[in-house]
């Protein structure tokens, strides 16, 4: 509960407030209207949340691993051009949770003028909203690099009790009107939809679909919980969050004409139907709750870019691992970017009224993307074509249906969330397009056909030895094939004697905690070919991997042992390393297309500006040595000057 149902455990805080506040306020909404409203959001928790995500999503696990990404993985072999939906998906979701922590702790926030002791204190000054609300975020961010791990055991039992607490408010409110249960008759949600009564008409949903943005996250936790759990525990989250909503219904239905209530300005129906005895309590409950409700965002942000980067969909970034639990990680530069732009968010917006109006859009097409993800699974898995394809089209055009009717927020904030997303998307269509245009040209050599002249390289003692073991990080391996730049530092840039020639490639495997390597020596003692599966939830610690496969290979006798000299271990037999990474610059004789060249400098240029690959593979105590060679992709531009003839 702590960690699934952060985002929508806390929809109840500003939903019916959209709802109402969106249609001309509470002077302006029938009976009907709200009956109808609370119907539209019972519906959509059923369909979306429930039977897309909890009952056929889940199954959707890559080895316990949920999220668009994991998705991807799972059905990336049925075409090249799933990459589309997966990045703009991810790029979405990504966009979209920046806002969650803005609106959720300023609604919390703005509880406070229910409190007779702050109202008459500061009244409606939004300022003092917004420096709190400022605060409160930028513990939030500060902590995270000190890992959740403590926090994280007691989000559970306060989530148990944020959610006892909204179905007890709920009750207690609804118990006096029971007619209110009328909503969870489907005709109502159908009739609002088509009255003159409800002003916003099909674009009403846009605020309807605020009571599900969570069901994207709930998939996407899927790896910290597992399905059965989440199976386990929506139906007591459900049964809380509609007795909420149906408490607020009722409670609009007996205020909407009280004269002193409709001069409330900026009315949220959530916190007016508590006692004013607990208005406090119930300020605090929420605020912490809008905390939790963040802190599940950050984490989860931290996996979705995690994932993309193995994937090659985003540059290397820096990833630390603050707690136990290889699930807690701590992304620095994308903590950083986040606080900025939720503060940003909350400093220009500065009422949850108008961060509403600019939330749930991209959710919605990451929705649509996950939908058209799940019909190749569902084809994948033997469903029969007739129910995949039904299957899509339903979600798919309730999906539509919401993506549509959140267009109008696109003026309203909506281009913040969007533009972000757009901004993500762009970087990882510049990382795969740069992936595709190397791959398509890259120029590789058959190691085998250097054995000889390494083997001539390490026994010439003319040449000064380098290191006892030179390990060099090749991008790419297909067979004995490796970078023709690789080749090119040993022999030609500047000889490198060794003992012993490494040439190491990280594969990140589709399943999330691979932990294997193999190893082709070609018939050798001084070549080590290995190739690590790490999967993409592990650490790439190749130092660690690489010491691990040494004693193995000499344990076996395949690898001769390293006796050192000078040691503060006695008895060493492992030598020492140096690690070769290629710093690659695009070649000015290479010729390219011309967006084929802009992409390839962009792509360098974010390169250089993201983690130092030393960082990315744990080679920071390691001896590591950076070499620039000319990056050339296809054919090298052919140039031949003319001898100017001396006059006689």
């Amino acid at each position: 509960m702590g960690v699934v149902y952060g985002d929508i455990g806390t929809s109840p805080l500003y939903v019916m407030k959209a709802i109402v506040g969106d249609n001309g306020g509470l002077q302006n909404v029938s009976e009907n209207f709200i009956i109808g409203a609370v119907s539209l959001i019972f519906w959509t928790l059923t369909i979306l949340t429930t039977i897309k995500y909890v009952v056929i999503a889940l199954n959707a696990d890559n080895h316990g691993e949920g999220g668009i990404f994991s998705l991807y993985t799972l059905v990336r072999k049925k075409g090249k051009y799933l990459i589309i939906p997966a990045m703009i998906g991810g790029a979405a979701l990504l966009a979209d949770g920046v806002l969650t922590p803005a609106v959720t702790v300023t609604t919390a926030i703005e509880g406070l003028r229910g409190i007779p002791v702050f109202f008459d204190r500061f009244g409606s000054d939004q300022n003092i909203i917004v420096m709190i609300t400022l605060v409160i975020i930028l513990i939030l961010f500060s902590v995270q690099r000190f890992g959740t791990d403590a926090v994280g055991k007691a989000f559970g039992p306060i989530m148990f009790a944020w959610f006892t607490f909204l179905g007890v408010m709920g009750l207690i409110n609804f118990g006096q009107d029971w007619t209110v249960l009328r909503a969870l008759n489907p005709y109502y949600a159908v009739h609002l939809l088509l009255s003159p009564e409800n002003k916003l008409g099909i674009f009403v949903l846009g605020n309807v679909f605020l009571a599900t943005t969570g069901a994207e996250a709930l998939y996407s936790d899927l790896g910290h919980v597992g399905k059965h759990n989440i199976r386990a525990s929506w139906p007591y989250i459900k049964i809380c969050l509609i007795l909420n909503y149906l408490g607020q219904a009722a409670w609009i239905l007996s205020a909407k004409n009280d004269p002193s209530i409709l001069a409330i300005e900026n009315l949220n129906p959530f916190f007016q139907m508590m006692p004013n005895s607990i208005m406090l309590i119930g300020v605090v409950f929420a605020t912490v709750a809008a905390v939790i409700a963040s802190q599940a965002l950050i984490s989860g942000s931290f996996t979705l870019v995690s994932e993309a980067i193995k994937l090659k969909l985003l540059p290397r970034l820096k990833i630390i691992y603050p707690g136990a639990n290889i699930g807690q990680m701590y992304i620095p530069a994308v903590n950083m970017m986040l606080w900025i732009v939720c503060s940003l968010i909350v400093i220009t917006f500065r009422t949850s009224t108008h961060m509403e109006a600019a939330y749930g859009l991209s959710i919605t097409v990451t929705m649509l993307m996950t939908t058209i993800l799940l019909m190749f699974y569902l084809l994948q898995k033997g469903a029969p074509k007739w129910i995949a394809y039904l299957v899509t089209l339903f979600f798919g055009s309730i999906e539509s249906i919401f993506f549509v009717s959140s267009i109008a927020k696109f003026f309203h904030g909506g281009y913040v969330a969007v533009g972000i997303a757009l901004l993500i998307l762009a970087v990882m269509s510049i990382w795969e397009w740069g992936n595709i245009i190397k791959e398509k040209t890259s120029d590789t050599v058959p190691l085998k056909q250097y054995v000889e002249q390494l083997r001539m390289l390490k026994d010439d003692t003319t040449v000064p030895k380098s290191q006892t073991n030179v390990v060099f990080m090749t991008p790419d391996t297909i067979g004995d094939e490796i970078g023709r730049q690789i080749i090119y530092s040993i022999l030609d840039k500047q000889p490198k004697r060794a003992n012993v020639y490494w040439f190491v490639n990280v594969e990140v495997t589709d399943e999330p905690f691979t932990k294997e390597y193999s190893v082709d020596m070609m018939g050798t003692d001084f070549i080590v070919q290995v190739q690590l599966y790490l999967g993409f939830h592990v650490a790439q610690e190749v130092n660690v991997y690489i010491r691990q496969i040494v004693y193995d290979l000499m344990k076996e006798g395949r690898l001769p042992k390293q006796p050192q000299k000078y040691s503060l271990t006695p008895g060493r037999e492992v030598g020492d390393f140096q690690f070769i990474i290629i710093r690659e610059e695009l070649s000015k004789v290479t010729e390219l297309k011309k967006w084929d060249r802009q992409i390839m400098q962009l792509k360098l240029a974010i390169k250089k500006r993201t983690t130092s690959p030393e960082n990315w593979f744990g080679l920071e105590y390691s001896e590591v040595k950076y070499e620039s060679v000319p990056l050339i992709i296809g054919d090298a531009r052919k140039t031949r000057l003319r001898e100017r003839k001396a006059l006689l």
